[in-house]
């Protein structure tokens, strides 16, 4: 089937699935909604980051996608029960991939997960992760200043590490910790700065090729995979202002054959 993949993020974070789509399904046409202008989630209500969702869902089903992925830890933990539920379509988040991904990962069964205020406060990753494994321990931590950080195109340096270093200071005291879960889509743009403050004792997972390999494992499930081999042209779409949106767009995808459009927020009410 040559109908798109549709991929949805509180803003450029999901691009860092987007990215592992690509290389693992080169033949899927993907159409990538951000929602920049309202990012970031993680400090929002429950009932916001639904309605949010469901906006952005009902765009990307009106170009006929045939599969949703929610390439947002906040969206995925609040919505994906209903999303699944009412959609005729398969849909996937980010947190079950990333679980699996950290427990074959941790051989002291110490596992951190940071994220934004939602995600944590949701408890989302501890509740997936003590479905495969009920005795290990987790620490958490809200990091409400990575969004914001990665939005804006800071990505490394000495403003970038300075930031994660006062951010992680807590969980770095838990010396039983070998592996990081990267509980935000957003995060993996700053995988280097993090690594470099953690350590390298330490594993740091993106849940990014879990969810590709998950992706590919239902497209054939269910029959729907594109065969066509012709090289497919991916849209990006983001809400807000597109200058940093294709800066870091650019960055991610040299040589892709995509083309970056723009969508009011205000506009998705009226899908």
């Amino acid at each position: 089937m040559e109908q798109p993949i549709g991929v949805i993020d509180s803003g450029v974070g999901g691009l860092t699935v987007v990215h592992e789509l690509m290389r693992q399904l080169p033949k899927e046409p993907l159409i990538y909604l951000g929602d920049t202008e309202r990012c970031p989630y993680g400090s929002r209500t429950e009932e916001e980051v639904k309605q949010f969702t469901w906006e952005m869902v009902r765009f990307l089903l009106k170009k006929n996608i045939k599969m949703l992925v929610i390439a947002c830890n906040t969206a995925t933990a609040f919505t994906i029960k209903d999303l699944q539920e009412k959609l005729d379509i398969p849909v996937i988040g980010v947190i079950k991939p990333g679980a699996r991904a950290a427990i074959k990962s941790t051989e002291s069964d110490y596992i951190g997960i940071i994220g934004t205020e939602g995600t944590v406060r949701s408890e989302a990753y501890s509740y997936a992760l003590w479905q495969i494994k009920s005795d290990i321990d987790l620490i958490s931590l809200a990091c409400p200043r990575f969004v914001p950080m990665v939005e804006k195109g800071i990505l490394d340096g000495p403003e970038a590490k300075q930031i994660v270093e006062t951010t992680l200071m807590p969980i770095l005291e838990h010396k039983k910790m070998d592996t990081l879960i990267l509980g935000c889509t957003h995060y993996p743009l700053l995988k280097d700065t993090i690594q470099e403050v953690v350590g390298k004792q330490i594993t740091v997972i993106s849940s990014s090729e879990e969810t590709a390999r998950e992706t590919s494992t239902t497209l054939d499930i269910h029959q729907i995979a594109n065969e066509s081999d012709r090289m497919p042209l991916h849209q990006f779409y983001a809400t807000g202002d597109l200058q940093i949106f294709i800066e870091i767009t650019q960055k991610i995808f040299k040589d892709s054959n995509f083309e970056v459009l723009t969508i009011k927020h205000a506009d998705l009410h009226n899908v």
